[in-house]
Order: structure tokens, then C-alpha cells, then sequence
């Protein structure tokens, strides 16, 4: 009874900080502004299936793949064995699900306990790559500090929860054996039935029912803890990668977005449509300097942002020394958005109104913005359908538009198309070469 009294109270302050955590995802997400989904729902279905639950793009460097599905796969099918720990936990009762599925129930925890020593080793791999190895781009500039501890964190995170999966199905295996009331039969698992008695056989009862319950409480509250950290962690990409490919746009990769007011004046300028004689109050705002001019699906991709760093393992700018790092861009949007969604929240204002003088270009300088060429590779890169190029071209186009600021050997260029309708300053009308 005590135990479920204190299960029902960590499980009540789990889901007030978890609906606490992911509402203010949700809120920093609306600060950008709402845009239309079009295109073929089949096609976005195809991206969430392919893409994020079937991770293809990962597999382009086979091994990291691998590794990562064995612990992707075993996060998911561990869900099975969570669902039967809260129903232990608020009744009282011990692996509720056994009694009823028989044999299938032995199968399935198998293949649990075979997906979590895969995991296990995938995670040792995948720590060694970090701290040992020290793969490049996981030592990039924007990794120093919290983003390269968070990482760290996961992955010893993941080690514990499988501690607790063995402690709790040894312990049990050994307590069948001895004809416990309360442990009934459950069939030989795959390794937990002679890991268990090897690790465990010479203990008394009461200590292996100590151990037992160890590692429930060792699996239960890990994953709580999980729950909790993820709204604060690069692996929130577990939930927003789903809903992330689902808005993912599905315009060629090259194809820029237009304006509808700079398509409009070259329209006239060449002569296909005629000015209207309205002449605006003040001139509109083009691009983005801000995560309120951001589209909220830019701002959703931040928070989806998996860090791995193929987007700037893949970008010529890095690769020849230029400061841009596309990873680097969608980390300060996700920063930006933070900062800007802990002050709302905390001065009760509403984010129309709110002004803090500060911009993104405080964080991603115009040398950032400069360095990319546009060539997409970013976006191919991304596992997840991230578009970090749309940013940047968001931010140039509100410097250079809106700001009449850009680098110097550019602006001459500007100037001529303006007046000239060409890139060249030339005196002849644009047409002449038909005389």
C-alpha cells in the first residue's frame, strides 16, 4: 500500500513538471508566425513513416545507424514493459500482463532484455565517439559546455535504466525459482534467466526482493526523470521529430520562398503588372531578425534539433574555415526562443508587445550569415528534415532589405538590379540586346 501511496505522488509531481516542461515548448513555439500546410498528405505521411519512425536518412553511414536503432529500438518495445509498470504501481500487483499472454509474454520480454544489451553496447560505442574518439564535430564551438554534457547525460541515463531492467528481471528469476507467493511463473527469459541466478543465486530472500524492487523503482523513476528532462534536452527530437517531418516543407530543395511585395514591384519594374497608385503608410519588414518573425515551423525545427552535426560536418563553409555552422543557427533560434518565452513568462507580457532590444543577430552574426553559399547541403544532411537554410535567408533578407545592410562587394550588385533590372550597371535598357 505504501508503495503504491508513493508511486501515485512521484508519478502526480512527474506529470506537473513534465506539463510544465512541454508547455513551454509549446508556448515558444507560437511565438513564430502560423503558416499554411499544403501540399500531398500522402507525401507528409510517407516522411513521418520513412523519415522519422523509419529513420532513412540515418542510414546513409550505415554503423552510427545501426548502433542508433538498437537503442531506438529498444526505447520504443521498452514501452511495453513501462505500461505494465504503472499498472503494478497503482495496483499493487506484480507484472500484471503475465498471467494473461502466457508464452507471449516470455517472448516479449525476451526481446526486451535482447534490444537493452544491444542498447547497452550502442551506448558504450556511442560514449566511447564522444569522450575517447572525440569525433570532430561532436567538439565543434556551439558543443562546449551544457549541449556536450547533455549528450553525456542521455546516454549514462540510458545505461541506468538498463541496470534497473536487469537488476529487476534477475532478482525476479531467482524469486520464481523459490516459490514466492507474490513471484509467479513467468517462463525463461533470454538473459535474465542465468544472469540472474549467476548474479543473485546466493542471496537471501528478503535481499533479493530488495534488489527486485531496486530495480523497479530503478526503471520507474529513471524513465520519470527522462520524462521530465526532455523538454530542457537536444532529445526532445524523440516526440518532435514525428510532427517535425510531418510540416516539413516538400518544395524542391532549391526553390526559395517569394515575397509577395518584392514580387510585386519586379513585376512592375519589368513591366507585367501596372502600379495601383496605393502607396503604403510605411514600408513592411522583409526576412527575419527575431523569433517572432520566424515561421513557427522554423522555430519547431530548433527544438528538433538532434545536434548530431551532419548539417555542418556536410557544409563547404565550415569545411574551408568559414565561422557558419548550420547546427550552430538552429541552437540559437532554440536559444533565442527560450530566452525570449522565459521573459515573457516571467514580466507577464504579451509577446506582441514585447521588446527587449535584443535580436538574433546578437547571436548568429552577419559573418555567419554571409559564409553560406546556398547550396542545400545542410538540408540533405539532416536526418530529420531540419531547414536550416531557411533561416539564414530569412536573416539576410531582413539585412539586406530591411537593414540596406550587407557586405560591400554585394551592395553594387543590389543597386544595379534596382535600377537597372540587371546585375551589371550598364546604361542600355535591360532589352536593348533585341535592337
Amino acid at each position: 500500500m505504501i508503495q503504491t501511496l508513493l508511486f501515485i505522488l512521484v508519478l502526480g509531481v512527474t506529470g506537473w513538471y513534465a506539463w510544465k516542461g512541454y508547455g513551454r515548448v509549446w508556448r515558444n513555439i507560437q511565438l513564430g508566425k502560423a503558416g499554411n500546410v499544403t501540399g500531398d498528405r500522402a507525401e507528409r505521411w510517407r516522411n513521418v513513416l520513412l523519415v522519422a519512425l523509419g529513420q532513412q536518412k540515418m542510414f546513409r553511414n550505415w554503423i552510427p545507424a545501426v548502433l542508433h536503432l538498437f537503442i531506438y529500438l529498444a526505447f520504443v518495445v521498452t514501452q511495453v514493459e513501462l505500461i505494465e509498470i504503472f499498472i503494478d504501481g497503482l495496483s499493487g500487483s506484480h507484472r500484471f500482463f503475465a498471467p494473461a499472454l502466457g508464452g507471449f509474454y516470455t517472448f516479449v520480454i525476451s526481446f526486451i532484455e535482447i534490444l537493452s544489451a544491444l542498447a547497452f553496447v550502442a551506448t558504450i560505442i556511442f560514449l566511447s565517439r564522444r569522450n575517447l574518439l572525440r569525433l570532430p564535430r561532436f567538439r565543434k564551438a556551439e558543443m562546449k559546455g551544457w549541449p556536450f554534457r547533455d549528450a553525456n547525460l542521455i546516454l549514462l541515463g540510458e545505461i541506468i535504466l538498463i541496470i534497473g531492467i536487469f537488476s529487476m528481471n534477475g532478482a525476479d528469476k531467482v524469486l520464481q525459482t523459490r516459490g514466492l507467493e507474490h513471484y509467479h511463473t513467468t517462463g525463461a527469459f533470454a538473459l535474465s534467466s542465468w544472469l540472474g541466478p549467476a548474479l543473485f543465486g546466493n542471496m537471501g530472500d528478503n535481499a533479493l526482493v530488495a534488489v527486485e524492487r531496486f530495480g523497479w523503482w530503478l526503471h520507474a523513476l529513471t524513465v520519470f526523470g527522462f520524462i521530465c528532462y526532455l523538454p530542457y534536452s537536444k532529445h526532445l527530437h524523440i516526440l518532435l521529430a514525428f510532427p517535425n517531418t510531418w510540416y516539413a516543407r516538400l518544395t524542391p530543395k532549391g526553390e526559395m520562398e517569394n515575397m509577395p511585395e518584392i514580387q510585386k514591384e519586379v513585376r512592375i519594374m519589368m513591366g507585367l503588372d501596372q502600379p495601383d497608385g496605393n502607396t503604403a503608410a510605411e514600408l513592411p519588414e522583409f526576412g527575419a531578425n527575431d523569433v517572432f518573425s520566424l515561421s513557427r515551423l522554423n522555430i519547431l525545427q530548433a527544438y528538433s534539433c538532434t545536434e548530431c552535426g551532419r548539417c555542418t560536418a556536410a557544409c563547404p563553409a565550415n569545411l574551408t574555415g568559414k565561422k557558419l555552422s548550420p547546427r550552430k543557427v538552429m541552437m540559437d533560434v532554440r536559444d533565442r526562443a527560450d530566452e525570449v518565452g522565459l521573459k515573457i513568462e516571467t514580466e507577464k507580457t504579451e509577446p506582441g508587445n514585447y521588446n527587449d532590444g535584443k535580436s538574433l543577430f546578437d547571436r548568429i552574426t552577419p559573418e555567419e550569415l554571409h559564409a553560406c553559399t546556398t547550396c542545400n547541403a545542410c538540408v540533405d544532411a539532416c536526418p530529420v528534415l531540419i531547414n536550416p537554410l531557411d533561416i539564414i535567408l530569412k536573416m539576410r533578407r531582413y539585412e539586406i532589405l530591411t537593414l540596406s545592410a550587407g557586405p560591400g562587394d554585394w551592395l553594387p550588385m543590389f543597386n544595379a538590379i534596382e535600377n537597372n533590372g540587371a546585375a551589371w550597371a550598364m546604361s542600355e535598357e535591360r532589352d536593348a540586346w533585341k535592337q
